[in-house]
């Protein structure tokens, strides 16, 4: 049996960690194509001041358009080449890491990331739009990033909104990893080279220990965001959420969640929410689906409620859906190249939409036994 882990090759995360962004820097040269959007460059201008002052070195601003787009890669390509940069950095949201990941392909990479709203800093992988926003493809590279930094203090000042989806992106890890092991599935790891390879065993502890850390940290964390500080608990999420849950999806494996969650995007009510917000629900429905233990189900919906995750189809903007646009949905979700077929029995887009119902009055019951 083949099995494949990856990870960044360097991971560092900590208060004003930023003013270090210049040593790493010079690990590959004295200078850098930054990819970031304009705000997110407003946010931290005094730390980039400061770290290209300390460490000597230039860092060529992108004027990054915002779309991760093979033109805007190609474009950026050149300035990097024209500016003869030794490396590229990708510091904000999800947009400016992926297309940094796309100019780099996979050599000489710095990412950056000013919110913990998803697990994607740490992977190999990236997801293409067209100029227009609309989805493109997705790409695979040799190699996680070189150095994925954290500014703990930059994370605690963004709004709270963004670590509870970062929370619900995590929350996913453990139960996707479980279903890819008890079926051999394959996972993200052995992409693109030879791509079949099962997970390791490292891989799914670290996503048992993603989900323990949730439990643990999750809300004291949110409270601590509230107040824009830092504290061990914001700290312990902050690396829940990039990199516990980062390398549990590449090397532990997905399964039905992110699959109900392309799914439900199909429905417009849900487009107002971010990723690790549909990412939550989801999760109720793949345990729905798998006839979880009722243990679990109430740990998992009481930690949603505790932190302020969506547990019904109305906390992600659907209030009224029928049984035949959850068909819809499922549909989706079970297309031959999605992740569900990673679950360890077989998948109906019948059964699917049944859950997704089901999950849902779960939801809305569970949520309002909690209110009186």
């Amino acid at each position: 049996m083949r099995r494949a882990f990856i990870s960044p090759t360097k991971y560092v995360q900590g208060e004003n960690e930023l003013l270090n962004l210049g040593y790493f820097v010079k690990t590959f040269g004295d200078s850098a194509l930054l990819i970031a959007h304009p705000d997110d460059v407003a946010r931290v201008k005094d730390k980039l001041d400061a770290t290209k002052q300390k460490f000597n070195i230039t860092l060529v601003e992108s004027g990054f358009r915002g779309e991760c787009s093979r033109e805007e890669v190609s474009r950026l390509q050149a300035l990097a080449k024209e500016h003869q940069c030794a490396c590229t950095i990708g510091l904000g949201g999800g947009k400016a890491i992926d297309t940094a990941k796309c100019v780099a392909e996979g050599e000489a990479l710095i990412i950056v990331p000013t919110i913990a709203a998803t697990d994607a800093p740490t992977s190999h992988s990236a997801v293409l739009y067209t100029p227009e926003g609309e989805f493109d493809d997705y790409a695979y590279f040799k190699q996680s990033p070189s150095v994925v930094m954290i500014d703990t203090t930059v994370i605690a000042k963004a709004p709270t909104r963004f670590l509870v989806a970062g929370m619900g992106d995590a929350l996913s890890t453990y139960f996707e990893a479980r279903a890819t092991a008890q079926s051999y599935s394959n996972v993200n790891a052995g992409l693109p080279c030879g791509g079949e390879a099962k997970g390791t065993i490292t891989a799914f502890g670290l996503a048992k220990l993603c989900y323990d850390t949730l439990l643990e940290n999750g809300y004291r964390a949110k409270l601590a965001c509230d107040q824009n500080i830092v504290t061990p608990a914001l700290e312990n999420i902050v690396e829940t959420n990039i990199l516990l849950s980062g390398l549990g999806f590449e090397s532990g494996g997905l399964a039905a969640i992110h699959a109900i969650h392309n799914g439900l995007t199909a429905l417009e009510g849900t487009h107002h929410y971010y990723h690790g917000e549909k990412v939550a629900f989801s999760t109720i429905a793949q345990l729905v689906l798998e006839n979880a233990e009722q243990d679990e189900m109430k740990e998992v919906l009481d930690f949603c409620l505790s932190i302020g995750l969506p547990v019904c189809l109305a906390d992600i903007g659907v209030e009224h859906v029928t049984y035949e646009e959850l068909l819809e949905v499922a549909k989706k979700a079970c297309i031959a190249e999605e992740s569900i077929h990673s679950m360890p029995f077989p998948i109906s887009e019948e059964a699917v939409a049944s859950a997704i119902m089901a999950a849902d009055q779960l939801g809305r019951q569970y949520k309002s036994s909690k209110e009186v």
